[in-house]
């Protein structure tokens, strides 16, 4: 599979479309709430792809990566 440049930008400018952190960037939710949707499952499609990009990018401490991306 291609990595996808697409996927890094839409976490940082993709809002979260429901639920308590509704109208969040997907890059500012918790990440207790992450590790809510990675133990009851990620919603399918391109939004359960982005939650669980933005999980890892946050378990492995590389949210730095992101932050160019937050400047555009």
């Amino acid at each position: 599979m291609n990595p996808d440049p697409q996927l890094l930008l839409d976490v940082v400018k993709m809002p979260m479309p429901f639920g308590k952190y509704k109208g969040t960037l997907l890059c500012n939710l918790p990440v207790a709430y992450l590790e809510w949707f990675q133990r009851k499952g990620f919603p399918a499609g391109r939004l359960g792809v982005l939650l669980q990009t933005i999980y890892e990018i946050k378990l492995n401490g590389l949210e730095y990566l992101l932050e160019p991306l937050k400047k555009r």
